[in-house]
């Protein structure tokens, strides 16, 4: 493959797509043909998993060596190389390019592409919680003070996220955290832009988008072409993109027991299809 993280994408199952016939079920109670977790791109689904953990653990100790000691989790894995290490470089170049004094990253999966970049470049990190909290790192080697006992005025800062889908937790919290430090914010740095529409709302904020890749048809035209997905899940996708609703409304009729089916599974999947038929996306 051409591009290094559209295969690390894959081979990690950061994106993972469905058979054709099986669709997943989205937290919204709509269908989709693909998952995206970025934050595999760590190493694999197990290791992500264990490392968010330890990084809800470490905030709810002491957010002041939080950032320290998630560091200490991001540099092991990055000094293994591999797919981390390359994701990690590659978001230090882009962000080389730009104007900024220091870096910043929101909770949770933020962390693991935001804290590298960060080190790579010599540069502050300010570690955001979900809470509109955040610290300080002058160094993300050392230890954290509150952002608030700072003087960030007048000082740019970059956010690197991991994924940007319609930007709400910049909208909601980490542009108003930065900018109510007196800080600017004009660029961000993601490693997926889901396509749909974040790039439009940061705009409206002042703030542009630099995204390592888009989920977009190139990325599964890709895919295709190098055997991991085939023409049939394509197209399902391609369906999605073009138009989620359009996407869900033309499955249930091609497989109308299909949501009868979810039901008398039990569990998630009858949970899920319930919540699709209270929100009116199908029928019984």
């Amino acid at each position: 493959m051409e591009n290094t993280i559209i295969e690390a994408l894959f081979a990690t199952n950061a994106i993972r797509v469905a058979p054709e016939n099986q669709p997943f079920w989205y937290t919204s109670g709509r269908l989709g043909p693909f998952f995206i977790n970025t934050h595999f791109l760590l190493e694999n689904e197990a290791a992500a998993g264990e490392v968010l953990k330890r990084i809800e653990k470490a905030i709810s100790d002491n957010k002041l060596t939080a950032p320290e000691e998630i560091f200490d989790m991001m540099l092991a894995y990055y000094n293994k190389g591999g797919t981390f290490k390359m994701v990690s470089d590659k978001l230090a170049e882009a962000a080389s390019k730009l104007d900024f004094d220091y870096i910043s990253g929101g909770e949770r999966r933020d962390y693991f592409f935001s804290m590298m970049p960060a080190y790579l470049l010599g540069k502050p990190h300010l570690t955001i919680f979900k809470d509109l909290t955040s610290v300080y790192s002058e160094s993300i080697e050392g230890p954290a003070v509150d952002s608030k006992d700072v003087d960030l005025k007048g000082r740019k800062a970059l956010h690197i996220a991991d994924l940007i889908t319609e930007a709400s937790s910049y909208e909601r919290a980490w542009i108003p955290v930065i900018r109510e430090l007196g800080s600017e914010i004009t660029d961000t740095v993601a490693v997926v832009d889901r396509c749909q529409n974040g790039r439009e709302v940061l705009k409206n904020l002042g703030v542009e988008l630099h995204a390592l890749t888009g989920i977009d048809k190139n990325l599964f035209d890709e895919a295709t072409s190098n055997g991991i997905i085939n023409e049939a899940q394509k197209a399902m996708i391609l369906h999605f993109l073009e138009s989620p609703s359009e996407y869900m409304t033309a499955f249930l009729k091609a497989n109308p027991d299909f949501i009868a089916g979810e039901i008398a599974k039990g569990g998630k999947n009858k949970e899920r299809a319930e919540l699709a038929i209270e929100k009116g996306y199908c029928q019984v």
